[in-house]
């Protein structure tokens, strides 16, 4: 398998400058990763050095608590799609599953998905670490019923990240349809491989080279 094609090459971090994130784009063209992650100033510079390859432009959005209105959200999508994202990956309202407000939840993500209009995959962030085994269950249930393309276990910014248990929990509740997204904490190829194994079709990680020179 060709690991590079399941990882989103991610720069999330706030000092971030605007040549670290250029190189992330050469390394990603370079490598072959699936997308260059970046936060959504960096949109329309990540698209046009992407132009041309086969790498896709993905932009977090409501990130990284997901406590913005759906309004904001969905402003930020169409935004970021307009700067040539063609993946969106959206933070959930945590608050209100916690609560069992589902209607809340799912006008949350069908705020996203209706804004992407199928013009970029969305990919719903669901925080796992925050939640029981029923709330991952219930909002990946939400995510396949609303449209969603992936679920994604992580921001990475809260008080965990991806473990394969809960990859394993997210695939089995959205099936074959979706795609899965392992993101957090996600440093080398043994743990890569981990969560491949346990159903994950897309990783996001920093250390994306590592990984792939790891695997060869």
């Amino acid at each position: 398998m060709n690991i590079a094609k399941y990882i989103d090459h991610t720069i999330l971090k706030p000092e971030a400058t605007i040549e670290e994130v250029k190189r992330f784009c050469k390394e990603a063209k370079e490598f072959g990763f699936a997308s260059v992650c970046i936060n959504a100033c960096n949109a329309a510079i990540v698209s046009k050095e992407l132009e041309g390859s086969d790498v896709s432009t993905c932009v977090v959005v409501g990130f990284p608590l997901g406590a913005t209105t759906k309004e904001v959200k969905a402003f930020e999508t169409k935004q970021a799609i307009e700067n040539g994202a063609n993946e969106v990956d959206t933070v959930i309202n945590v608050g209100a599953l916690k609560e069992k407000n589902y209607e809340l939840v799912k006008e949350d993500i069908k705020a996203v998905v209706d804004a992407a209009n199928k013009k970029a995959v969305v990919k719903v962030i669901i925080e796992a670490c925050l939640l029981t085994d029923e709330e991952k269950i219930k909002v990946c249930e939400i995510s396949k019923e609303i449209g969603a393309d992936f679920v994604k276990t992580s921001t990475g910014f809260s008080t965990g990240g991806a473990v394969k248990e809960d990859v394993a929990i997210m695939r089995k509740a959205v099936g074959t349809e979706m795609g899965v997204k392992a993101s957090g904490g996600v440093r080398d190829f043994n743990s890569a491989m981990d969560m491949v194994n346990a159903g994950a079709n897309r990783i996001g990680a920093s250390a994306s080279i590592s990984i792939l020179e790891a695997s060869k």
